[in-house]
Formats: C-alpha cells, sequence, structure tokens
C-alpha cells in the first residue's frame, strides 16, 4: 500500500488571512518501507512571512524571492501524491493551506486525487491521552532520532514523521505480513505460520473477570481510549475495522 508522508511550512497560520505555503515535502512509503522517492520545493509565497513563523522553520522572504509560485509546481506534486494515503501530523492545518493553493488556481481539492488523510496527531492523542504529542516529544517516545532537527522543515520533518508513524502502527500491524513482503511471498501465496502442536490455554472465569475489571480501570483513567474496550464494542457492532484504521 503506497502512502505520502506530506509537511508544508507557511507563511503563518491561517491561510483565510492571506497566508501562503512557502515549502513542501512529501515522502513516499510503499509496504511500510520508505522507497527513497520524494517531492521536495520551495514556494515564493509573494507575501511577508510572520516573524512567529520564521522564528519556528528560519525561512526567510528573501531566500523565496527565485523560488518558483505554486502555481508553478501544483501538477507535479498532484502527480506524485496522487492515489496514496497522506499521513499529516495535524492533518487539517496542511491540508488546509493545500486546497487554500488549490482554489487559488482554479484546481480539485486535494482530497480528489488522495481521499485517505490519517492524522498522527489525533492518532496520538488517542494513543496517548494527556501527553505531549508533538512531533519531538513523539520521537522522543519511540525513539527516533531528531538530534539533526534544530528548526521546522519539511523534507526533515516527513522523515521523522514516517519513523514515528511506523512507530505508532507497529503493533497493529502483523509481524507476518512484514516477513511475508521481505521473502517476496504474493498475496496470492497461501503459508501457514501456525504450529501443528500448538495449545491454546483458555483462561479461567476469574481470569476474565480481573482483566475486564483491569480493561476498566484503564478506560476510565485514558478517557474511554482503551483501545481492548474499544474493539470489543467495535466487534458488537460490527466495525472493527474503523477502530484499528484509526
Amino acid at each position: 500500500m503506497r502512502k505520502i508522508i506530506l509537511d508544508t511550512e507557511t507563511t503563518g497560520l491561517d491561510p483565510r488571512q492571506g497566508h501562503r505555503i512557502i515549502e513542501i515535502a512529501a515522502v513516499e512509503m510503499v509496504n511500510r518501507r520508505l522507497t527513497k522517492n520524494h517531492f521536495h520545493q520551495y514556494v515564493n509565497p509573494q507575501r511577508e512571512i510572520d516573524a512567529g513563523a520564521q522564528q519556528v522553520h528560519g525561512i526567510s522572504l528573501e531566500f523565496l524571492q527565485d523560488k518558483p509560485l505554486f502555481r508553478d509546481i501544483a501538477k507535479d506534486f498532484l502527480e506524485f501524491v496522487s492515489g496514496a494515503e497522506l499521513v499529516i501530523h495535524n492533518a487539517p492545518f496542511d491540508i488546509g493551506f493545500i486546497n487554500s493553493e488549490l482554489k487559488l488556481l482554479g484546481m480539485e481539492m486535494i482530497e480528489t486525487c488522495c481521499p485517505v488523510v490519517i492524522d498522527t496527531l489525533k492518532m496520538a492523542k488517542d494513543l496517548h491521552p494527556g501527553q505531549k504529542n508533538n512531533l519531538d516529544a513523539l520521537c522522543r517516545r519511540y525513539q527516533v532520532d531528531n538530534t539533526n532537527r534544530t528548526l521546522h522543515g519539511a523534507l526533515v520533518d516527513t522523515e521523522l514523521l514516517a519513523e514515528v508513524y511506523l512507530g505508532m502502527t507497529r503493533g497493529q500491524e502483523s509481524l507476518i505480513i512484514e516477513e511475508t513482503i521481505e521473502s517476496g511471498i504474493g498475496d496470492g501465496d497461501a503459508v501457514s505460520y501456525v504450529p501443528d502442536d500448538l495449545v491454546v490455554q483458555a483462561a479461567a472465569p476469574d481470569e476474565l473477570e480481573a482483566h475486564q475489571t483491569c480493561l476498566g480501570g484503564i478506560d476510565k483513567a485514558s478517557k474511554g481510549a482503551c483501545l481492548w474496550l474499544a474493539l470489543e464494542r467495535a466487534a458488537s457492532a460490527g466495525a472493527v475495522d474503523s477502530v484499528i484504521e484509526r
């Protein structure tokens, strides 16, 4: 499955106030492996950059004067991301800016060519409620080396987010799938990984009761974010896949 990890840097916080994209980066991931294919471009916004924004990303208007306009890169960008699932940290922010730029050009919104958008900030809040979930905090949590990240930069941030995303979703992916991909086994190959002498030990009633009590405590402490109970509720409603994708 093809995913594009995407990030932008901008002149400010709100495209509705005329702020524009000044850097956009997208790195390709196929079957949970970075392919080294990427799209990266600085963009001349034709407007001033807010001082607060420049402190974050360190990109000056002077540096951008000889860079292309967004209209000059829009077609290549859309061709690169088309058909992929987008993985973005705080997706509404970046999607809002991209759609604002596309709207100015009279082009269709990004969701037309990339209908699936995964917001890793929302994922992080669900997984780690009440904790810091910015990119630096997630790098520390998932042991991703971010020592080269002295300022926000779209390309550096996409590469870090790719590693964070793999860490966040590793428990949701089958190790068998990863081994199958590495060994070159296709989807049509039937391979059994279950040993013939496997013994299944069922839990006793008191163990099941203790387990449910423990899950109830976790669910209460996390304000309803316990994944096991969410899966049980979804199973009863027939919506397990949607919980896992979240």
